[in-house]
């Protein structure tokens, strides 16, 4: 991405020095793909301050790009504080979409805000290698009635994903990309 927002390098030092590790021994990510680069990005937002940082930062690229929303989530856990803290500075509402269907009460699949038809919903998630997650997020809220505007990744760790929402006509900004770490990109599966 060639331009960012003013509040993107304050983000990325988080990102960079709290949320990356480069490890000896090899890790499996979601993917099932192994990698010695170890991106821990509830870790780089585990403060309201750090939290809000980032989100601010992700509000803003949404804003740059275009993007346009009334509420912003992804699948749990991943997606939550990213979720929370975007709304807060964006003044937007939030939304967590279960893995697994709640077994009392409303038996959602989708909790925080109500997924209306045609609301426009911002996806994001903290660490996207393939997009694997966020796609059942996707599938969720346009089952809802939702309308995809946008995803927004914290970091990307390849261009999977990108390619992913692209054949869904989505657009898709990550805050931060493997380039920009310096780590190998993951491969698509």
């Amino acid at each position: 991405m060639s331009e960012r927002p003013e509040s993107w390098q304050a983000a990325f030092d988080l990102i960079r020095t709290r949320g990356y590790e480069r490890r000896e021994e090899p890790f499996t990510l979601a993917s099932g793909q192994l990698s010695h680069d170890y991106i821990d990005g509830k870790f780089a937002i585990d403060t309201g301050e750090r939290l809000t940082v980032v989100s601010r930062a992700c509000a803003d690229l949404a804003t740059m790009t275009g993007i346009e929303y009334d509420a912003v989530g992804g699948l749990t856990m991943g997606a939550d504080p990213l979720a929370h803290g975007i709304a807060m500075v964006a003044g937007k509402a939030w939304f967590s979409v279960r893995k697994e269907q709640k077994q009392r009460g409303r038996e959602q699949w989708i909790e925080g805000t109500r997924i209306e038809p045609g609301m426009r919903v911002l996806l994001v998630d903290d660490v996207i290698s393939t997009g694997g997650s966020t796609e059942i997020a996707f599938d969720r809220v346009v089952a809802a009635g939702a309308v995809v505007t946008g995803v927004i990744p914290m970091v990307d760790r390849g261009d999977v994903a990108a390619g992913r929402f692209a054949r869904r006509n989505v657009p898709f900004a990550a805050l931060v990309t493997y380039r920009d770490l310096g780590i190998e990109p993951v491969r698509d599966v």
